[in-house]
């Protein structure tokens, strides 16, 4: 099986969540709906490489709605006060929401064949929170991701993201796909941080995919950007790792080398 896109395959399918929100757990028990999306700097830095490589690229989410940035992802504050980045990247995304393909109306999953699949060369998932709420356990993202894993094609996530992986579980007998994989991701340390900020608790990903058999990599790599590669699939922890992980998904798909 093979990692490379053939000249005739430069699509990559970018899966994005619905929600707009994800679920909060207050210290008086009560759980609130807490606005998020997804994170603009990790979608944007990846797709600037894609777009500039030459790919094509269509967006797809459970239900087809229209997805938001996470609100505390556009705040000149997530951009280290770099106007102009934030600029940029802001206006990527929304140029996108006006194309024919775009984002501002992603394909429903249900609506992507196995024979649509065969067509992409490879699958990014960024984050933000709003992956908790309606991708880890969604049962078409299983179907999709089972595609990409089984022809061992290029599958790219980060931050939150990779929680998009545990709706494997949900085909193939309830078996999670990516058992005994390293991978990367926002690690329990650093969600232990916004749940501070949050005064609540939030699932954490990093346990959620350790319980699932998964190789997690934390430490101060992760927390710098390190992006992790294990067999078809890159992660990257948090949005430090956005442009980097761009680049070695492209040299993933045209069959170069990946090296950590």
């Amino acid at each position: 099986m093979s990692t490379t896109a053939s000249s005739s395959s430069k699509k990559v399918l970018i899966i994005v969540s619905d929600a707009h929100s994800f679920p909060l757990e207050k210290p008086n028990g009560n759980t609130v709906d807490q606005p998020s999306g997804y994170f603009l700097m990790e979608l944007a830095k990846p797709l600037t490489k894609l777009l500039d490589a030459g790919y094509e690229v269509n967006f797809a989410s459970p239900l087809g709605k229209e997805p938001q940035p996470d609100p505390l992802s556009t705040t000149l504050l997530a951009f280290a006060g770099n106007y102009w980045e934030q600029k940029r990247e802001t206006e990527l995304v929304e140029g996108k929401m006006k194309t024919e393909k775009n984002l501002k109306h992603p394909t429903p999953f249900a609506e992507i064949s196995d024979q649509d699949l065969e067509s992409y060369a490879g699958v990014f998932i960024p984050g933000g929170h709003a992956p908790l709420s309606d991708l880890g356990d969604n049962k078409e993202l299983g179907r999709i991701l089972s595609h990409f894993h089984s022809r061992q094609k290029p599958t790219a996530i980060i931050c939150h993201g990779p929680y998009a992986l545990l709706s494997t579980k949900t085909v193939g007998g309830g078996e999670f796909a990516y058992k005994g994989y390293r991978l990367s991701c926002w690690s329990n340390a650093e969600e232990k941080i916004m749940d501070t900020l949050f005064w609540g608790e939030i699932e954490k990903v990093e346990s959620a995919l350790r319980e699932s058999g998964a190789e997690m990599t934390t430490g101060v790599g992760e927390m710098v950007g390190v992006v992790t590669v294990d067999r078809e699939v890159l992660s990257g922890g948090n949005p430090m790792a956005a442009n980097a992980l761009g680049e070695k998904f492209i040299a993933m798909m045209e069959g170069k080398s990946t090296s950590s």
